[in-house]
């Protein structure tokens, strides 16, 4: 786990300052890599990459960046857990001089060339130089655990880990109005589209290749939903199990200790459960709580590690911690993205770098299994549908309205947004259904200047994504899941990724392991979602490790906030000195008056404060000092 960094002229010209500048971006990655850093020019002067090292695996090996016999390099994010295998694969042909997973992957890639990608297990992004086609090769891992940003700037192709690094060599700094559009709708961007104009973002399972001056793009890998209806649910839930157990098994690898993150809802858990009895040293977990009645999950937390027998530390978060570090948060986030839960991460994610640095946790298992209310609010509306059209029993239906009641228990606290989802257009097509159940931008009101915003379609970005080619169109779970997996996972990765690099931290995600992925979209809908009970087969896996308070809850929270209860009392004054602010009152596009105005007189209300805060505190951190940025080039010594 690294930060990496670099440029290529794409005229093929040497960079002035090209030592310079790769040390400026190094500097500014240096959270994620305080073990190590390095810088590598090539003798043309025309490319260079910047490195810094958090040490996992070949502690005292494995420096970067890094070198292969023929002059080819590597500048590389990430661990590929299946470095072992490829070792012994590579043996013959390849004379390896460290243990570490970097030299695998550039031994990979002189061996199979791109191919090398379909070898890899693991998370990962790397730029690798080919010195004999002299091409540039930026490459981002199928689920998109590990960031990697771009930008170009006269004729420098510039590359890192985190789009701060690129600041600096951006002439002005401008928001992207369309992508700022997503972010009101989704609270992400979609496409590749970042906040910052001119910066991109690779998008996941993606390669660019950049020769003679072009710059090209494809996909390497997709997820195919080629659904087996052949096999038993029994046969899908042992399948799971035993992809599930290989794939922490895998995650396991390390030479420093490991640990977890354990918010006691399924996923998290079952991952600590399932890696706590492996034969690794001792096993650690980590979680947070809140002290306002209904924000603390920690029992479960500990019910878990209780029945594991391992250690749990905790960590009670303050309304104190939030004023002293929301800004921070936001400046290693980089982007005003995702929901309040990043605050509570980074907190726990401080605690738990005391002790570890290598933590395991349990993103993605609600979009792979089906883990969001808003699935069940959506079927439920399909299934009153079904059964006043006749043809709830044709076939098309993965519940009927008998089965889905019992379940229905599950979205008692999710009354204000059946609400508002019943209000407008029932019983429309399921695209737009699903649009309006995700879609933030229909609470805005006068907030937002929308004369100030380009002509633009959120709803017809998000239908390019939602009517995927690989999804069969009657599958609306498929449809739902597949854009979320698409969409909100990277976004969530994004902030599993920040908020345990910013110290220092390197976060594993064992569901998301591709084996298990691919099988997971083999599994039919009526199995995954069977009557309507969330994760279903999940929850089947876990029946036999996890304890029955885990197993039975129903009030799974997500690590809330508890941004409304602060904002009606201490809070109120701080969040309002930030809209007030001089440099606030002159926002384009966003009226932080009338935001400020309308803190705590709407109803839920915490959740479009933080998106609008979120907002504010990013314009403060990064486009009113971004002179702080390009100062770097010309400073003196950097520390």
């Amino acid at each position: 786990m690294c930060g990496i960094a670099g440029m290529l002229s794409l005229n093929g010209a040497p960079i002035p300052d090209l030592d310079r500048k790769l040390r400026v971006m190094n500097h500014l990655l240096v959270h994620r890599g305080p073990d190590g850093s390095g810088t590598w020019q090539h003798p043309r002067g025309h490319l260079g990459f910047a490195h810094r090292r958090l040490s996992i695996i070949d502690v005292a090996g494995g420096a970067q960046p890094m070198l292969a016999p023929s002059g080819s390099a590597i500048t590389y994010n990430g661990e590929v857990y299946n470095y072992r295998e490829l070792r012994a694969e590579l043996a013959s042909g390849f004379s390896f001089k460290t243990q570490s997973d970097t030299e695998a992957i550039l031994a990979a890639l002189q061996a199979f060339g791109q191919d090398a990608l379909g070898h890899l297990r693991g998370m990962f992004a790397f730029a690798y130089w080919d010195e004999q086609s002299a091409t540039l090769y930026c490459v981002r891992d199928r689920f998109g655990i590990k960031p990697l940003y771009y930008t170009i700037v006269n004729g420098i192709f510039y590359f890192a880990s985190e789009a701060k690094a690129l600041l600096p060599f951006l002439d002005s700094l401008e928001t992207d109005l369309e992508a700022l559009q997503d972010y009101l709708a989704f609270q992400f961007c979609l496409s590749g589209k970042t906040l910052f104009s001119g910066i991109r973002e690779l998008l996941p399972a993606h390669e660019l290749a950049i020769r003679a001056g072009s710059v090209t793009s494809r996909r390497y890998w997709e997820v195919q939903y080629e659904v087996d209806f052949d096999h038993t649910p029994k046969y899908f839930v042992e399948r799971v199990s035993e992809l599930l157990r290989d794939s922490v098994s895998m995650h396991m690898r390390s030479d420093v200790p490991v640990g977890a993150y354990v918010s006691g809802g399924i996923d998290s858990s079952l991952v600590a459960s399932l890696a706590s009895v492996e034969p690794s040293g001792t096993f650690l977990g980590f979680t947070g709580r809140f002290g306002e009645p209904g924000y603390d999950e920690s029992p479960y937390a500990r019910d878990v590690a209780k029945n594991r027998g391992f250690e749990l530390f905790d960590v009670e978060i303050k309304l104190s911690d939030f004023t002293r570090d929301i800004s921070d948060v936001i400046y290693h986030l980089d982007y005003p993205v995702a929901g309040p839960g990043s605050f509570p991460q980074f907190e726990v994610s401080r605690l738990a770098s005391q002790q570890r640095k290598v933590l395991l946790g349990g993103q993605g298992g609600d979009e792979i299994f089906g883990g969001y209310a808003r699935y069940l609010i959506a079927y439920f509306e399909q299934c009153i549908k079904g059964a006043i059209d006749g043809n709830l029993r044709e076939g098309n239906f993965v519940v009927t309205y008998e089965s889905i009641i019992p379940n229905l228990v599950t979205l008692k606290g999710y009354k204000p947004m059946i609400q508002s989802f019943f209000q407008k257009g029932l019983f429309e097509p399921m695209d737009q259904r699903y649009f309006q159940l995700i879609n933030r931008a229909t609470d805005l009101g006068d907030e937002v200047r929308t004369a100030d915003l380009p002509p633009y379609s959120a709803f017809e970005s998000f239908q390019s994504v939602f009517h995927s080619n690989n999804v069969k169109k009657e599958s609306y779970f498929d449809l739902m899941t597949h854009f979320d997996f698409k969409t909100l996972l990277p976004a969530l990765l994004q902030v599993e990724d920040r908020v345990s690099m910013a110290h220092g931290l390197e976060s594993r995600v064992p569901l998301l392991d591709h084996p298990l992925i691919e099988f997971a979209a083999t599994i039919p809908a009526d199995v995954k979602f069977k009557n309507g009970a969330m994760k279903q087969v999940l929850r089947q896996v876990a029946a036999k490790e996890l304890p029955t308070s885990v197993l039975e809850r129903k009030d799974k929270m997500g690590f809330p906030v508890p941004l409304s209860e602060w904002l009606a009392g201490e809070l109120n004054g701080f969040v309002r000195d930030i809209f007030q602010s001089k440099a606030a009152q002159h926002r384009a596009v966003i009226d932080n008056k009338k935001v400020a105005a309308k803190i705590t007189s709407e109803p839920r209300y915490g959740r479009k404060i933080w998106g609008f805060l979120c907002l504010e505190l990013w314009q403060q951190r990064f486009h009113d000092q971004h002179w702080r940025f390009k100062e770097l080039l010309t400073k003196g010594e950097l520390s």
